[in-house]
């Protein structure tokens, strides 16, 4: 590869990089591995001991044979066995730790949120209909202005881009 070549793949490199996407999503990961570590500690520390005080805490020696004679453990294992205690436990693992995640982290957050929006929504709408009864009392203003204006009273109709006519000064 040429020096020109080199150069540009750096350059690529570089601005790939630097995109904002790529910096989110390296930030993303390290605060999710960082979370992980606190869900499983609740999951361990409080809700296995729970569902262990319940029922078994370990449901790996849990198995059924399909091919007989299942005896021994491990490499001197003889027949085929299945061990749905262990898929059984993943999943319950995996359940307990969804649960967790979602009542302690996303249910709050989405409340949050939903909350900072409808104050957003009641400040935008109060501020809409400030708005609306300021421009009434303006056009009621320059109306008022134009009739004091007209020398018999009678204010003439505002234009069709809604500016008021220029009045007609009186002769002397």
């Amino acid at each position: 590869m040429s020096e020109k070549e080199t150069s540009g793949v750096w350059q690529g490199f570089k601005a790939f990089l630097m995109r904002g996407n790529v910096v989110d999503l390296a930030v993303a990961v390290v605060i999710g591995a960082a979370f992980t570590n606190i869900v499983n500690s609740v999951v361990k520390g409080v809700i296995s001991p729970v569902v262990g005080a319940l029922g078994t805490q370990s449901l790996d020696s849990y198995s059924s044979c399909l091919k007989a004679p299942c005896t021994g453990t491990g490499d001197s294992a003889t027949g085929v066995r299945i061990l749905w205690g262990s898929v059984l436990g993943s999943a319950l693992n995996f359940l307990i730790t969804a649960a967790v995640v979602y009542f302690l982290m996303v249910l709050p957050m989405a409340k949050f949120l939903a909350r900072q929006e409808a104050r957003r929504k009641a400040t935008e709408g109060s501020q809409d209909v400030v708005e609306v009864t300021e421009l009434e009392v303006l056009k009621e203003i320059r109306d008022a202005l134009v009739a004091q204006r007209v020398p018999n009273g009678r204010a003439p109709q505002p234009t069709a881009d809604g500016a008021a006519p220029a009045a007609e000064t009186p002769r002397r």
